[in-house]
């Protein structure tokens, strides 16, 4: 098994609905995202992904996301812009884009801090 993983970060906004304690209030983060294509055997250039693909598909969603307040952007004005929705996001939405490709987002991991992270993958 092959595994590459393309990082990327962003500065957003968010706050969390019916949050009892201080995220219930609009605040920042510079978030990071992550994310790992897996493949049983390389393509015929010895890519797992062409990297400049992968970029570009992630590059379109940090547009949505950058410098903007997560809860306006569907579909966090109906759920809230946790890691862990984020993450889901990511991978749904990256999957959508590079699927065509026959490329498919083994996981997504999403930081909000140094030191937190959540991850999402479909098993």
């Amino acid at each position: 098994m092959f595994e590459v993983t393309k990082k990327a970060a962003f500065a957003a906004a968010h706050f969390l609905r019916d949050y009892d304690g201080p995220c219930s209030r609009l605040h920042g983060h510079n978030w990071t995202v992550e994310v790992t294509i897996r493949a049983p055997k390389l393509d015929k250039m010895g890519m797992v992904v062409d990297f400049m693909d992968l970029g570009r598909a992630l590059d379109e969603l940090l547009e949505m996301v950058d410098h903007r307040n997560l809860n306006e952007i569907p579909p966090f004005t109906e759920v809230n812009p946790t890691s862990e929705n984020l993450a889901a996001w990511f991978h749904q939405e990256l999957d959508r884009r590079l699927s065509p490709k026959g490329i498919h987002p083994h996981v997504v991991r999403i930081g909000e801090m140094p030191d937190c992270s959540a991850a999402y993958w479909k098993e």
